[in-house]
């Protein structure tokens, strides 16, 4: 166990996250590591603030003495522009998820891709990048799609039902990953695109708790393909479960909401956190949320 003495003060900003999993996740690991670890949700909702209002929290926490704050939907972009410095990965992916505090100045980073694709690393056996299909370029979307090409995903198929959204996204990747192939393909092509996919990553709504369903037929996923999907809640999408059924190597949402705590905590602390640890806690949290 750690003897540092330091305490920290972190904090939340974001709509309806009162319930967030983040501050019992991070001030258990905080504990196990001998800190004096707090942390906050700031809720917009709550608070009956809109979201422009989110640098002035920032600024409050800073002259407050916070250590660092985690950024979440609807300010990931919004906070960037009173941000003093941002991380590269971060300014590339234009969204902001974690803002450390040193000396008075604001850092901003983005642990949203790098922890996508810790969560990866912790569940797939040597994963083949070499054509993989996404469905959906939202928010988590846009993460998933700039870490599948840190990665080294060779060609990458993005799809979305709003078809522009898709194209935006491909072509804005395609300029920072030029010696890769990214294309975005219609919805109504999905079935062509994953005949000779070696990897689907699953980033649409479907399949959550208040949206059920599957996004695509599990027959259309290739033999020794690979599922990954950013919904935690539940872990066990029936996407996931038809996957795995199938004998596919899978990778649930709760691997990247894992994996982008275990990221944050080490910028805040420079302590690595044990990842095992933090996902059984994580586990028992959300089956929690679910009874």
């Amino acid at each position: 166990m750690s003897t540092v003495s330091e305490s920290y003060l972190v904090g939340l900003i974001g709509d309806g996250i009162t319930a967030s999993l983040s501050p019992p996740m991070h001030e258990k690991e905080g504990r196990e590591h001998g800190l004096l670890y707090l942390y906050r949700p700031v809720d917009l909702t709550a608070l009956e603030l809109s979201p422009e209002h989110a640098s002035r929290l920032l600024k409050t926490g800073v002259e407050l003495g916070f250590n660092a704050f985690n950024i979440t939907h609807p300010v990931k972009q919004l906070i960037m522009e009173h941000l003093d410095e941002i991380d590269d990965d971060a300014r590339a992916l234009g969204a902001v998820n974690t803002v450390l505090i040193r000396d008075g100045k604001t850092i901003g980073y983005n642990t949203d891709f790098s922890g996508y694709t810790t969560g990866l690393e912790h569940n797939l056996d040597n994963p083949d990048y070499g054509n993989v299909v996404q469905l959906g370029t939202g928010g988590a979307g846009a993460a998933v799609a700039y870490a599948l090409l840190r990665a080294g995903a060779e060609k990458l198929t993005l799809i979305d039902l709003d078809a522009d959204r898709a194209r935006e996204r491909a072509e804005a990747l395609q300029q920072l990953f030029p010696q890769q192939q990214v294309v975005a393909v219609e919805h109504g092509n999905l079935e062509t695109a994953l005949k000779d996919a070696t990897g689907f990553a699953q980033c649409t709504p479907v399949g959550m708790n208040i949206h059920p369903g599957l996004p695509v037929d599990p027959t259309w996923l290739p033999e020794n393909s690979w599922v990954s999907d950013v919904i935690y809640l539940p872990r066990n999408t029936e996407l996931i479960e038809a996957a795995r059924a199938r004998g596919l190597q899978v990778a649930d949402g709760g691997g990247m909401a894992v994996g982008q705590a275990v990221d944050a905590f080490k910028l805040i602390t420079g302590i690595l956190p044990d990842q095992a640890r933090m996902n059984e806690h994580f586990q028992r949290l959300s089956a929690g949320q679910q009874g």
